[in-house]
């Protein structure tokens, strides 16, 4: 196995894009048990900082990441994970995380993107 560089928590960033077009779709975190499984089973699978687990891009809304490459950066502390998004990858209901562009005046915008589903019929209130 690869020797990464995880922070004191065991963990590090990766950063998830869209095998097809580069898009950047999100980052979450990972740690050698999540890169194991996700080398095992062909999905993004994650650990949650706030919930203390372990959780597999798409095993609630059905809006998996088929895994097309895993890459790390020069200094192993960082992953880029190419994939192919089936449905969104953001909770919010957008194909990506980062939709809300930040004006020069450090504004927040409207989001740039239209959403690809309604986050209500997958995850409730």
């Amino acid at each position: 196995m690869i020797r990464f560089k995880y922070d004191d928590k065991g963990l590090m960033p990766a950063i998830v894009q869209d095998d097809k077009n580069g898009e950047i779709l999100m980052l979450a975190y990972v740690n050698q048990k999540a890169i194991q499984m996700m080398l095992k089973i062909g999905k993004t699978c994650f650990y949650s900082r706030s919930r203390n687990k372990y959780w597999i891009k798409g095993e609630s809304s059905g809006h998996i990441q088929k895994i097309k490459s895993i890459s790390t950066d020069c200094d192993r502390d960082t992953l880029l994970i190419r994939v192919t998004q089936v449905g969104g990858a953001c909770h919010l209901g957008f194909k990506s995380c980062f939709v809300h562009p930040i004006s020069k005046r450090g504004q927040l915008q409207k989001p740039n993107q239209k959403k690809v589903f309604d986050p209500k019929q997958i995850y409730g209130t």
